[in-house]
């Protein structure tokens, strides 16, 4: 857990940035990410070092050779600023080593492509190497603190519609879909990874001693997360967000998700999570064909959905976050893509999320499709939860309050299967028969089936509250008189 203390730090260090001439968030993070991996890299040589010690035995799979001394952070952090800022700089200095680490054919080289040293001044570097110098992170739950709470300060709104989903909004849905050791999870719009971080610290509470099994953490480590994402930046944002929460090589794609590009994303997946991107419109051009085949669209929250049921296999589970319009839009393509869910699959619950959730970045109403991939159909009853607060003031300052219904959501999700198909739906919960979804013109919006329960109340009749407010007038003017002879006594 992030204390205050050490987001005070960070804080600090965030604006020593600001001061210093960058104040592009993004930017921003993207050099404290680079800064806080070299820092990581001594710290794991430091550990085989200890270890060597500790057996009597040469160091095993060094990092850094013994010519590489001057590249470590336990060397350069004593420097002098100006001199720190040339190693730095200079080719086979500490950025190049950084971004070449594993070897050119690596993940990581692959993920740090383009990666721009862009700290202007050596005094920046220097102030900033000192404050991280001073922040304890050597375990992986403060290391994946430090970076969420960093990227908790994008504070707008990036490209086509993509922002930030909230840590907490995260963790609901993984919980709700309950991860296994033996799933291939992907995120088709990964942005900073933040699900498939999710999923990584759900196993890592759920499944302790999976990672005990060599052939498992393998697996972990490279084949189970899987992201995509076509802007380089938050692509190499995400793979340290996932490289600093202990996924060594995550089989991140750089990838327009939708394109042809990425047609052989077909039947890989056992699990799905993602907040596409939506609000916006493509041109039909630069979508892949198949997608187009499942729903004649060029809007993108539409199109992801046909992705993800294309990526998922069969038996595949998937929750995905979509605006509203989804859930009720008239168009042919709404209809179709929701037809083909109830039809062809089976869609499991409709969440309705509070309009605030996504603020300060958007104030737009959205939801949350659980399904899973049959080809088949199975849809029989859907279960519909209307969700009013999170736990957190629905405005732009998001401060925590008690109103919280996620762990009602939660809770009820866990034990749906023992409710009665047939309750009342004047609740925050209920089942909808899928014959009378059909009726509906597949219209899953929870204001369909909700019951507004009404309450009777009764009220004093007008010529007794008229008998009531003359009393109240004559006790006034007596108490006036009283207090008028009071003062004409005195």
């Amino acid at each position: 857990m992030l204390t205050s203390e050490l987001r005070t730090d960070i804080d600090k260090i965030w604006n020593t940035f600001w001061t210093g001439g960058i104040s592009n968030p993004l930017t921003v993070i993207e050099q404290i990410t680079y800064l806080l991996f070299i820092k990581r890299l001594d710290e794991l040589q430091i550990l085989k070092e200890q270890q060597s010690t500790l057996l009597g035995t040469p160091v095993e799979g060094p990092i850094y050779s013994e010519d590489q001394k001057e590249l470590r952070w336990s060397t350069f952090k004593d420097m002098e600023p100006e001199t720190m800022f040339q190693l730095f700089r200079k080719e086979n200095g500490v950025f190049d080593f950084m971004k070449n680490y594993g070897g050119t054919g690596s993940a990581f080289a692959r993920f740090m492509k383009g990666a721009v040293f862009m700290i202007p001044t050596a005094r920046l570097l220097s102030n900033v190497v000192d404050m991280l110098s001073g922040i304890d992170m050597k375990d992986r739950d403060t290391k994946g603190d430090v970076y969420e709470y960093l990227l908790s300060k994008i504070a707008t709104a990036g490209q086509n519609g993509q922002f930030r989903t909230p840590r907490h909004i995260i963790k609901m849905m993984v919980e709700m879909m309950v991860p296994t050791t033996d799933d291939v999870i992907c995120d088709p719009a990964a942005g900073t990874c933040g699900f498939l971080v999710g999923c990584a610290e759900f196993l890592r509470e759920h499944a302790a001693r999976a990672f005990y099994d060599g052939a498992f953490t393998t697996h972990f480590n490279r084949h189970m997360f899987m992201g995509m994402e076509f802007d380089p930046t938050m692509i190499r944002i995400g793979a340290m967000n996932m490289i600093l929460h202990g996924i060594e090589e995550p089989d991140l794609r750089d990838v327009d998700a939708l394109s042809e590009a990425n047609h052989a994303f077909t039947d890989q997946a056992t699990l799905m999570l993602g907040n596409p991107p939506f609000t916006g419109s493509l041109d039909k051009d630069a979508v892949d064909g198949s997608i187009l085949k499942m729903v004649d669209s060029k809007k993108t929250e539409l199109l992801f959905l046909a992705l993800i049921l294309r990526g998922l296999r069969k038996g595949g589970r998937a929750a995905v976050i979509i605006p509203d319009g989804v859930l009720f839009g008239s168009s042919k393509a709404h209809k179709q893509i929701r037809q083909l869910l109830i039809e062809q699959h089976k869609l499991e619950a409709v969440i309705s999320m509070p309009s605030g959730v996504f603020r300060p970045y958007a104030g737009v109403s959205t939801g949350i499709l659980i399904f899973t991939k049959t080809t088949t159909g199975g849809t029989d009853h859907v279960w519909f939860y209307d969700m009013k607060a999170d736990g957190f003031s629905l405005d732009d300052k998001r401060q925590p309050i008690p109103q919280n219904d996620i762990p009602d959501v939660l809770d009820k999700w866990k034990n749906k299967g023992a409710a009665s198909l047939e309750g009342g739906r004047d609740t925050a919960c209920f089942f909808v028969p899928v014959e009378e979804i059909k009726q509906h013109g597949y219209d899953l919006s929870i204001n369909r089936y909700k019951e507004v329960k009404h309450e009777e109340k009764e009220y004093e009749a007008p010529a007794d509250i008229i008998k009531t407010i003359e009393g109240l007038d004559k006790d006034r003017s007596d108490a006036l008189e009283q207090l008028k002879k009071l003062l004409a006594g005195i």
